[in-house]
């Protein structure tokens, strides 16, 4: 097997210019735009501690006050006293509340953010390399495989399930039409003749088989028999795996934001 590796190197080469691109011109104006929104609750937390010298002021104001009415009655001066000490503690209560109420919510908007974003970081850089994966697998499929694909799906055909092999043999005793076999590429003589001896041998059956090429197939081998069919392909299992991928990021991320309230 002769493998370009001019054009592996270049695929390489893509995947990281890729990576690249994503640092460039997606997570750092992610990362900017979070500077700003953080900016802005620190402005806001700002103009908070403001009111709240505002309403000490106010208070020290009405304090000033008081004295001043020192030489007054008594009671206006004991009631002047109560309705300063009422409002500075309300003012201040209510500013500190307010303020925790607003750091609470801001850090929580910002940790749901934080986190939706690099679960779909990670979910891209997941996807992205077993798009590359695939690719690749597409290029050593055009490098001349023929015998190795055979000599694999030959024995996958041997290492069928009881129960597997029983459908595509009934399937093929009660098929009017040939059985269909699909890999990435067309595939020589020699290798097409190892396939259908197999098929011959599992199906108990000299039915006649077609080939015809599937480029989505990728890497393996597909054999349609009737309604019944096998396959054995890099591209089913970089479907599978691209399912998990969603399933397990789908499953981490309640996981991950049980955790952040729980701190």
């Amino acid at each position: 097997m002769q493998i370009d590796w001019l054009t592996v190197a270049a695929q390489i080469a893509n995947f990281l210019v890729l990576i690249w691109l994503l640092q460039r011109f997606l997570y750092r104006p992610i990362t900017e735009a979070m500077a700003r929104r953080e900016a802005r609750i620190e402005e806001r937390l700002s103009d908070a501690r403001t009111r709240r010298k505002e309403a000490e002021d106010e208070a020290e104001s009405l304090h000033q006050e008081r004295e001043k009415l020192e030489g007054s009655r008594q009671e206006m001066l004991e009631e002047a006293r109560a309705k300063a000490d009422d409002l500075r503690q309300r003012l201040e209560q209510d500013a500190r509340d307010e303020v925790a109420r607003k750091r609470t919510t801001w850090h929580e908007m910002l940790d749901d953010e934080r986190t939706d974003f690099v679960r779909e970081m990670q979910r891209k850089a997941g996807h992205k390399v077993l798009d590359v994966s695939g690719r690749l697998l597409t290029e050593f499929t055009s490098a001349g495989l023929d015998d190795p694909v055979a000599r694999g799906f030959v024995g996958k055909l041997k290492d069928l399930e009881a129960d597997t092999r029983k459908k595509i043999t009934e399937a093929a005793k009660g098929s009017d039409g040939p059985a269909l076999v699909e890999t990435a590429v067309a595939i020589n003589a020699a290798a097409r003749q190892k396939i259908t001896r197999a098929i011959h041998e599992q199906v108990e059956t000299d039915i006649e088989v077609d080939y015809r090429e599937d480029e989505q197939m990728l890497l393996g081998v597909r054999l349609t028999i009737g309604e019944q069919t096998v396959e054995w392909s890099a591209a089913r299992h970089l479907k599978r795996l691209n399912r998990e991928l969603d399933e397990l990021l789908d499953k981490a991320r309640p996981a991950a934001r049980k955790n952040e309230t729980a701190k």
